[in-house]
């Protein structure tokens, strides 16, 4: 007897199961309703221009699941495009999750193959993939190929920070900066700097739950379609072996992720994607595992905008495996890939091309490059900052807040001549946190006053409850909580009070004595500005959604649910 899942709706002679069948057999083989049923969870979307190239990918993987005896069945699924849609993507990465994961759920489906890219997708189809738990795999979509102007190569979302306040600062034409787009994103793929879409695209490898070897791989390489149709063939082989993420995803997996996401240089943004997965899974993960386990995890990969170069160039300099190959002794030996085998044996043999690009353990571009976890009364339950992107100067500084009640606010008056501001100031932004804004928006970079930038300054401490592009770059201390809509000490902040960070001993004080900061209360200007949604998505996001620092999933979505459906449709 057929035990595979899809059997509980196309096994049998009743009527349930004639409809089943009779509404699926379109040119199907006689023996298509015996065979394993492959979901392609496709995130291809015109409006998300960084998966549009995903339909191919998926033909790929439809090649190689028939070949392997399955059959493939596309399954288009909820697609952020990171650049896009307002107010920001991450408002509906816990929406998109959930959807996924329910038609995962509520389909004849016995395995599925994840395809995606742009910054929230690969999140969202894990989350989805690990609640649900059947065989599960992803394609990352691949970086776009690097793109040049001037003369030099130009990187997407990190070089458009720097030449929009080069703009600012009076020191490149408007119109040189418009000539840049089209040469910024020269092909299909996602952002080809170490931002969010690259890194976790790379962690996905990491945790284990792609093919080793495809993640990197730029979108236009006919490679990817190689990968894509040999992991077509792996799903039907996982559902054989019952591979599921539950299976394949373990702590090991979280630790391997964590030494990665600071050996490349990784974006602040997997901190909160990875604790939400974790948190799927029933795996405690927490802030101060980040902290723990790559603190002294060396910096190996030269990419913007922690460093040079571009995504192409990591891969052709040897690609993940030749980085991880680095720090085998800090990974985990235990943790194992979707191919039922451990990561590390994939290790062996693997080849340093451009040691410009990936730097071997014995020369590293930075010698501890994790993460850092700050606590302090200014964030009690933590915050982040990236120190391979700051300025080392600036890693213990003290100094007065100038302070943003949100976003409009601080874009109304950053640039204002009277603004009391010189480059020793510390600007905090609020209200941008998961509950305030909704959805923490990356806005955390905050752009420097227009007066310093014409004075040669070109950072600042920084400070907000929000989040920053994974291609930003800074002195940016994120992800404060609780976030000021909570009730975080963040609200509390007023112009003019000291404060201070010290990276090394992982503080960030607001230099206020208790009583003064107990007899304060939060300022109309900034309550009035967190979100009050009455309805929709908004409103229910804004009443369930947990802070950063366990990752801002929905708190009736941590954990799974499982595969299974109990009652019938007809």
């Amino acid at each position: 007897m057929n035990e595979q899942r899809s059997s509980q709706w196309y096994g049998g002679d009743d009527r349930n199961a004639y409809l089943h069948r009779a509404w699926m057999r379109r040119g199907v083989p006689s023996d298509a309703f015996d065979r394993p049923q492959i979901a392609i969870a496709n995130t291809a979307s015109d409006l998300t221009p960084c998966n549009s190239h995903l339909d191919e990918v998926a033909e790929s993987v439809k090649l190689g699941v028939y070949e392997a005896g399955g059959i493939p069945l596309n399954l288009p699924v909820v697609s952020l495009g990171e650049t896009q849609v307002r107010p920001t993507a991450m408002l509906w990465r816990n929406m998109a999750a959930m959807a996924i994961e329910e038609m995962l759920r509520a389909n004849p489906i016995d395995g599925v193959v994840l395809l995606g890219g742009c910054d929230k997708t690969i999140p969202s189809l894990l989350m989805a993939a690990a609640s649900v738990d059947i065989p599960a795999v992803v394609v990352p979509g691949g970086p776009m190929l690097n793109g040049t102007f001037r003369g030099v190569p130009l990187g997407c979302g990190t070089d458009v920070w720097k030449l929009s306040e080069e703009v600012r600062a009076g020191t490149l034409s408007a119109k040189l900066f418009n000539r840049s787009e089209s040469s910024m994103i020269r092909s299909r793929g996602h952002c080809n700097t170490m931002g969010t879409a690259s890194t976790m695209g790379l962690l996905a490898e990491a945790l284990g739950a792609t093919m080793p070897g495809i993640a990197g791989t730029p979108a236009p390489d006919s490679r990817l379609l190689e990968g894509a149709h040999e992991t077509g063939r792996l799903i039907v082989e996982m559902i054989a072996q019952g591979r599921t993420p539950s299976r394949t995803i373990t702590a090991a997996s979280f630790h391997n992720a964590i030494v990665t996401l600071a050996a490349i240089g990784g974006s602040t943004n997997a901190v909160v994607h990875l604790l939400a997965i974790a948190g799927r899974l029933g795996i405690e993960l927490t802030l101060d595992d980040f902290d723990r386990i790559a603190a002294d995890v060396p910096l190996l990969v030269n990419l913007q905008p922690a460093g040079r170069y571009l995504m192409e160039d990591l891969f052709r300099a040897g690609g993940l495996l030749a980085v991880l190959d680095q720090v085998r002794d800090l990974l985990d030996p235990t943790a194992i890939t979707v191919t039922g085998r451990p990561l590390v044996d994939y290790l062996d043999d693997q080849e340093i091309w451009d040691a410009d690009v990936i730097a071997p353990r014995t020369a590293p571009l930075l010698d501890a490059a994790g993460i850092a976890v700050l606590r302090g009364n200014l964030a009690p339950t933590g915050a982040i900052i990236k120190p391979a992107a700051a300025s080392t100067e600036l890693l213990r500084h003290q100094g007065r807040a100038v302070v943003f009640d949100s976003v409009e606010d601080m874009h109304a008056r950053i640039d204002d001549p009277d603004l009391d501001v010189d480059a020793s100031s510390v600007l905090v932004l609020r209200g941008c946190g998961p509950r305030g804004y909704p959805g923490m928006p990356e806005v955390a970079n905050m752009p420097l006053p227009q007066k310093l930038l014409r004075h040669g300054v070109r950072d600042m401490v920084r400070i907000c409850d929000g989040r920053m592009s994974g291609t930003a770059y800074g002195t940016v201390v994120l992800h404060v909580t609780p976030e000021a809509a909570a009730g975080g000490p963040l609200g509390l902040v007023q112009d003019g009070d000291e404060i201070l960070l010290d990276v090394r001993g992982r503080r960030l004080e607001l230099l206020v004595p208790d009583e003064e900061l107990q007899r304060r209360r939060v300022p109309d200007a900034t309550s009035d500005a967190f979100a009050a949604p009455v309805r929709g998505w908004e409103k229910l996001y804004v009443d369930h959604v947990l802070q950063a620092d366990t990752g801002a999933d929905l708190d009736f979505l941590v954990g799974a649910t499982g595969p299974d459906v109990a009652r019938e449709s007809h």
